[in-house]
């Protein structure tokens, strides 16, 4: 099931919160998990025992854990916090990376050989790279004392399958909302805060990012009589935005419904497109993931505590693994590699001198590595992938420009002024400096009003456009 699909918005959530709401608060928990595996049962009815299976086996070897620290046994606990490791990891690579090692075996061993291993007939369980993460931290947390565990099975379960965060995060850590999954406090300010977020995040999916996308898939679909550089460039452009609008459009919609519920999910993006570094980048997108690898993965390898040399290591194997948590395919590879240098090259000296640069330059040097980054991360054949950079770079044998990139770049130039205008501050700025400047009789009930019909005006867009199209994915689904 889709935040931005009719069944969701007009069946779902209306029946959920009232539920929710009519129930006493002992019960809320347990109205929680009942529609989050409801949820998720809808699209993935066999993988819900994976999970299920998960959530189990962290409960039990937390306690575990939690106990043998009690009693002095660190072995005891290290053991069990290993087993969670070892199983929980255990799952994700057999479900999501089994294929693609015995693909590759196939394509190594089987070329020279002759024998080949069947592919296994498995499909990828949503969102079990988000939730795997998030009861990893928990009993990681467990084991070095920053959580107690949890005892209540029934609790644990909510906070893993919470459908807001359920398929695509933000990887919400346990330590986060311990408390409000005992005790929260659901207010009327609260919920419309919810609303307005969660509006908010469908229109930036289904009003911008589907838009995108269609720019992408259009060029994409071009014959070689037709497709120019400009066209290719035009291209990644649009999936810079399609993959921007629909993944924070997503953590909007998630941390809106989180509220909602009464719960305080972390922001997950922070205007990553007004970044002047590399560096500055990855402070300000996909901030769960990237403050995930960096507590559980870089940090506990040393950080940047054991010298240049250990410091650039440790770079390089975490963001091959980002790269390598993104898909089983080597273009994410390949991907988690152009970040590990880029950063590494930027860490030894580039990051200084980018500092006495201008601000405008800075940032055009930012966009134009992170616009590249998009195009190895939106082609998961290598060969399509040479192709299309070879083709961007004016080495396809393609014609730089003709009357048909001159047609289209001028038919998306306002929708995409528009997407780089909605990808800063700015408009958030605007609106406030267009409310203080209301007559001030009246001014907060003139700001609401505003901001009510700007929202129900993006809302019937949305749902508008849902109505000729009700399939749209969102992008990390698949991940």
């Amino acid at each position: 099931m889709l935040f931005s699909s009719t069944t969701f918005l007009f069946i779902f959530l209306p029946v959920v919160l009232a539920v929710y709401f009519i129930c006493p608060k002992k019960a809320r928990n347990v109205v929680l998990l009942l529609a989050s595996l409801l949820f998720y049962a809808w699209g993935e009815p066999r993988y819900i025992l994976v999970m299920l299976a998960t959530i189990l086996v962290n409960y039990v070897l937390a306690l575990v854990c939690a106990s043998c620290k009690e009693q002095g046994r660190e072995r005891g606990a290290r053991a069990a916090v290993i087993g969670t490791i070892v199983f929980s990891i255990g799952m994700l690579a057999f479900f999501k990376y089994s294929n693609f090692f015995l693909k590759n075996l196939n394509a190594g061993i089987g070329s020279w050989t002759g024998f080949r291993i069947p592919l296994l007939d498995i499909a990828l369980p949503l969102g079990i790279s988000f939730y795997t993460f998030q009861t990893l931290s928990y009993t990681i947390d467990v084991y070095r004392g920053a959580v107690k565990p949890q005892r209540n099975l029934l609790d644990l379960a909510t906070y893993v399958c919470l459908f807001p965060q359920l398929i695509a995060g933000p990887i919400v850590r346990y330590q986060t909302i311990a408390e409000e999954l005992k005790d929260r406090k659901e207010s009327v300010s609260q919920f419309g805060d919810g609303v307005r977020r969660f509006v908010t995040g469908l229109g930036k999916k289904v009003l911008l990012a589907n838009t995108a996308g269609s720019i992408f898939q259009m060029v994409g679909t071009m014959g070689d009589d037709r497709v120019t550089v400009g066209l290719y460039w035009l291209s990644s452009i649009a999936f810079t935005f399609q993959i921007y609008f629909d993944f924070s459009g997503y953590s909007d919609m998630a941390i809106g419904l989180g509220k909602m519920f009464g719960f305080q999910f972390l922001e997950n993006f922070d205007y990553p497109y007004i970044s002047k570094s590399i560096t500055e980048f990855w402070r300000r997108w996909h901030m769960s993931l990237s403050s995930w690898f960096r507590d559980y993965i870089y940090i506990p390898l040393g950080g940047n505590r054991k010298g240049k040399v250990r410091t650039y290591l440790n770079l390089l194997i975490v963001w091959l693994l980002t790269g390598f948590w993104h898909g089983a395919a080597w273009n994410f590879v390949l991907w988690g590699l152009y970040f590990a240098i880029l950063l590494m090259i930027e860490k030894a000296g580039l990051g200084t001198l980018l500092e006495r640069l201008p601000k405008v330059l800075r940032h055009l040097y930012t966009l134009f590595l992170v616009n590249l980054s998009w195009v190895i991360f939106s082609y998961d054949t290598l060969p399509v992938l040479g192709r299309v950079l070879k083709r961007m770079f004016g080495f396809g044998g393609i014609p730089f420009w003709n009357s048909t990139t001159t047609y289209y770049i001028l038919s998306y130039l306002l929708l995409l002024v528009i997407m780089a205008v909605a990808a800063t501050p700015y408009p958030k700025r605007l609106a406030g400096w267009l409310g203080e400047r209301l007559p001030e009789r009246g001014r907060d009930r003139m700001a609401v009003g505003a901001e009510t019909v700007g929202l129900l005006a993006v809302l019937l867009l949305a749902v508008s456009s849902l109505a000729s199209d009700a399939f749209n994915p969102f992008l990390y689904f698949r991940f």
